[in-house]
């Protein structure tokens, strides 16, 4: 049950338009995946790497994290910004990235606030290109 000082919170943060205030909760890495990455990763859509292809994303994990979540905030190649899904955070979209690589050896962990900062800022320089 959410207490009524939760919902108040959450309904003014809402209003006054703080929408990352307004989230109850993000959601996981594998949440995300389901719900938007499988889309296109699932299938290898618009040369998407598929996630069962371990010999490709072998090469995506040795990239890095600082690589592959700005790629993923602001768009590759084919691929939109936030995988076409722009109501996700940007911390979803990072743990959809972290998810995806880690089924496939990397041990990255949970990501920080301050690094998603740093990927949002690599992600908007990168646009400006």
């Amino acid at each position: 049950m959410i207490s009524s000082r939760l919902l108040r919170s959450t309904l003014l943060a809402a209003l006054l338009g703080w929408p990352w205030l307004a989230r109850a909760e993000d959601k996981s890495g594998q949440e995300v995946y389901n719900q938007t990455c499988i889309v296109c990763h699932h299938g290898g859509l618009l040369g998407a790497p598929k996630l069962s292809d371990g010999k490709r994303w072998s090469r995506l994990v040795k990239e890095g994290v600082d690589d592959l979540i700005p790629a993923a905030l602001g768009g590759i190649r084919q691929m939109p910004a936030k995988g076409g899904n722009p109501n996700l955070s940007d911390l979803e979209v990072a743990r959809a990235v972290v998810w995806m690589i880690n089924q496939h050896g990397a041990q990255a962990g949970e990501p920080g606030e301050a690094a998603v900062k740093g990927w949002r800022a690599k992600a908007d320089r990168q646009k400006k290109r």
